[in-house]
């Protein structure tokens, strides 16, 4: 019932045939007045009241990230239908024993990568992939946001590499096509109260990718002009590039200079559309017996990366993806 779980029952409105019957929330007022506010018939504080009820098919999960895998069993022991929010969990092993429960129930599951449903990143993928601009050589990625959140939010986020960075990291797999097979971390931190909490607040991650080509994602907690993503792949062919996202197209020029509005402030504001299509093709899945868009292994393999990226980090040397896929996977 928090901002996400609005913007997915706003998306699901959209829906004819769909309808949200129940929302549970940790905080039974904030069940209450998203029930209220979106003409919602229960609101529960239990999830398991909610996961259980028989007249749910499918349900959403946007509840903290350390809850995520337990109601995802869950639901699919009930035969629910499952879209998460990322991460499944910060444990592979733990992952593993989600994606298990859902193979073992024939169940759907879909994960909240958003970006994937972006009209911009889905061009960049397309000319990667048709072969648009030949044999990708490098990719870059740029994802800076406007201030960091409360340091409250950052203490059980897992950090900028699984909270921040791991979007960028599905969306490396996304573009390139294939995987990354190395990584090497570099990271710093320009605020103490988010070194006090052993975070960082700006990163750089290089990525070598199973065909050969290169990579980097550079993340910042703190870009004053606003919510900058832009990425770039070179080809042997050419490239492709996408800016960022303004609230307008206006362009002034005055004997001053030319200017521009900043761009847009806000992740929630930029994703607006790739939020909503990503519920819609889930319950488009749903509702004719489709593959899902963003399945379980597309869930894993980003926190392998974030697993191996940490390594890299704590090691100070260059990590083979394989040496953490199947080794110890606790943070």
């Amino acid at each position: 019932a928090g901002r996400i779980g609005q913007v997915h029952c706003r998306a699901v409105a959209t829906v004819p045939t769909a309808k949200v019957v129940v929302v549970a929330d940790f905080i039974e007022k904030a069940a209450i007045a998203c029930a209220e506010k979106f003409g919602i018939a229960r609101a529960v504080q239990d999830w398991k009241v909610a996961v259980r009820s028989p007249d749910v098919t499918a349900v959403l999960i946007c509840s903290p990230s350390s809850t995520h895998c337990d109601i995802i069993i869950e639901a699919a022991r009930q035969g629910k239908h499952i879209f998460v929010e990322k991460p499944i969990d910060y444990e592979v092993s733990r992952i593993d024993l989600a994606l298990q429960a859902v193979a073992k129930a024939n169940v759907k599951l879909q994960v909240g990568f958003q970006r994937r449903f972006d009209a911009n990143f889905m061009r960049v993928q397309s000319a990667v992939s048709s072969g648009e601009i030949g044999e990708p050589y490098m990719l870059s990625i740029t994802s800076r946001d406007p201030a960091p959140p409360p340091i409250e939010y950052l203490k059980q986020s897992g950090g900028i590499l699984y909270d921040m960075a791991i979007h960028d990291m599905d969306m490396a797999r996304f573009v390139m096509g294939c995987e990354a097979v190395e990584v090497s971390t570099m990271a710093t931190s320009f605020s103490s109260e988010i070194s006090a909490i052993g975070d960082a607040t700006t990163v750089v991650v290089t990525l070598r990718f199973e065909n050969g080509a290169l990579g980097t994602i550079q993340c910042c907690r703190k870009a004053v002009y606003g919510y900058d993503q832009r990425i770039e792949v070179l080809g042997s062919q050419g490239a492709v590039e996408i800016g960022n996202n303004y609230p307008n197209s206006a362009v002034v020029s005055t004997t001053n200079g030319i200017a521009r509005d900043l761009p847009l402030n806000f992740f929630m504001d930029r994703y607006a559309d790739a939020y909503a299509a990503e519920i819609v093709q889930f319950l488009d899945a749903v509702v004719h017996d489709k593959p899902t868009k963003v399945q379980g292994v597309d869930g894993k393999i980003p926190v392998v990366m974030a697993l191996a990226a940490t390594k890299s980090l704590r090691e100070r040397r260059v990590v083979k993806i394989s040496e953490v896929l199947y080794g110890e996977s606790k943070l």
